[in-house]
């Protein structure tokens, strides 16, 4: 299959970022499936996808080298996010974190570097961290994940608060509840928001909602998942290790949801009429 053109968005800085990449959770557990996480990941670059996101904590460090052996000679064409564990979070420990994660990619800089969850180091002290790689060059923007509507107030009130590019939360059909307060919050800052597990690891897939609207427009469950999150504008990351699911997640793209599709989702996955405390896995 050729390679396709892939949308992006605006982060605040007003670089460009795909709204539509490749997830790394759960790879580089397991030696016996290193080579085809490598495979799928590689698959999917030659298929136009130039988003790959990644953490130190997967595989305790082992996907971000199977990302690098996925890359190769790519690098320049890739957008690379990775996090830093919130024990490593102080102002040294960031730094030191970011230089192993430089080390294990193989590369000079990380495109996005986000803070993993919020942890018990100050957060003014990962800020400055994050400023002084960015000043060095080893990182070119960074973000946050997991941070609730409350954590987002009080990032944008820090010194250089508001140089935050992202947060990366998990948003689902099944795990709306960021859209009270905390999508909104961020659509108003013009911050885009990156959707992790955006198909809640496949337990979402046997809805008969899912099912029903799939048919209707001879496409798969998993890809009106994929669908209504790049409809809601949010940035997905989809992790395959099968290339048939690289495949079958990139035909979201192409999917275009009615307004008859929306409500009937809608129906069968209420959106919040609360404050909801923030989900994560």
């Amino acid at each position: 299959m050729a390679a396709r053109s892939i949308p992006t968005v605006r982060l605040p800085s007003d670089a460009p970022m795909p709204v539509y990449g490749l997830g790394t959770w759960r790879m580089g557990e397991s030696g016996r499936t290193r080579a085809n996480e490598v495979q799928a990941l590689r698959h999917g670059i030659a298929r136009g996808v130039t988003l790959i996101d990644t953490a130190e904590m997967y595989g305790d460090g082992e996907a971000e080298t199977i990302v690098a052996d996925a890359v190769g000679g790519d690098r320049d064409q890739i957008f690379i996010v990775s996090k830093v564990l919130p024990n490593n979070a102080s102002r040294r420990g960031t730094v030191a974190a970011c230089e192993r994660s430089l080390k294990r990619l193989k590369t000079d800089r990380i495109d996005l570097y986000l803070l993993h969850w919020r942890g018990s180091h100050p957060l003014a002290d990962t800020v400055a961290a994050f400023e002084d790689l960015r000043a060095a060059g080893k990182i070119l923007h960074w973000g946050v994940s997991n941070f609730d509507h409350d954590d987002m107030q009080e990032l944008a009130r820090a010194p250089h608060g508001k140089h935050c590019q992202t947060n990366q939360v998990l948003y689902n059909l099944t795990r709306r509840g960021i859209e009270f307060d905390l999508l909104p919050w961020c659509r108003t800052h013009k911050m885009p928001v990156m959707a992790y597990s955006p198909i809640e690891q496949g337990r979402m897939l046997g809805h008969k909602a899912l099912a029903d609207v799939a048919r209707r427009h001879e496409a798969t469950p998993a890809q009106v998942a994929l669908a209504w999150l790049l409809r809601q504008g949010v940035i997905v990351i989809p992790k395959a290790t099968a290339l048939t699911h690289v495949d079958e997640n990139l035909g979201a793209l192409d999917l275009t949801l009615t307004e008859a599709d929306v409500a009937a989702l809608d129906r069968a996955f209420p959106p919040p009429t609360s404050p909801q405390p923030l989900d994560m896995l």
